[in-house]
């Protein structure tokens, strides 16, 4: 039988630059502990890939108010909307994007860590130091064999005697204070009826008008103070 097969997939040309850059990503991704050549850890880049994926939150403060939005969206139309926004105490608060499970777990231990404060000292703890301990713990799985980087950014925002506070933590440890801060999926990228909604309590807030919600390009999805 002399019958001709003609093969019609496209043709693929080799690149040893992108096969040995997957290469050495694959070999050195398996373990938190392990640096790739370049000076990177892939797991932790990972989880604050996840953050970036998680749902919008956004925060900014005036100096007599600090405050917080999320958008509230469920999985589907026969299930209800997971939580993003968490009352810690009487005068703080925390909006969190990326693994929800991750979130909850971290808004128990900062309720914790006021609670454990106040029955100390008899006062309420300092924001910044607050912000300090999720900070320190997200930094601590990064350097433990066996365990994974917590996959969780938040927006911790809260007023003490010092004044009104927005910090942002990461799963790498990094520990930001900012005036205004987004995490989450990049604000541009939402659609103009969830955006105004998002961002019409904030620019009150900081008594600008509404006819400026049109030139907020500048507002970055990645937190940026």
């Amino acid at each position: 039988d002399n019958s001709l097969f003609i093969c019609l997939a496209p043709l693929r040309c080799w690149d040893p630059i992108t096969s040995c850059c997957a290469m050495f990503r694959n070999q050195y991704d398996q373990d938190v502990l392990t640096w790739s050549p370049q000076g990177r850890l892939h797991q932790v880049e990972y989880a604050m890939e996840a953050v970036k994926q998680g749902a919008t939150a956004v925060g900014c403060k005036s100096r007599d108010y600090v405050v917080l939005a999320t958008l509230k969206r469920a999985a589907s139309e026969l299930s209800s909307a997971q939580n993003k926004l968490f009352k810690i105490d009487e005068n703080l608060g925390v909006a969190i994007s990326g693994l929800t499970a991750d979130g909850t777990l971290a808004t128990k231990s900062l309720r914790a860590a006021c609670i454990t404060h106040k029955f100390t000292f008899g006062s309420e703890a300092e924001i910044g130091r607050l912000a300090g301990i999720i900070s320190d713990k997200s930094q601590t799985c990064t350097q433990r064999s066996g365990s994974r980087p917590s996959g969780i950014g938040m927006l911790i925002a809260g007023k003490d005697d010092q004044g009104c506070h927005l910090y942002q933590t990461c799963p790498s440890g990094n520990l930001y204070n900012h005036s205004a801060a987004a995490i989450g999926v990049s604000v541009l990228h939402l659609c103009p009826p969830a955006r105004y909604k998002l961002l019409t309590p904030l620019l009150g807030l900081l008594h600008l008008k509404r006819s400026k919600i049109a030139s907020f390009e500048d507002f970055p999805g990645e937190a940026h103070g």
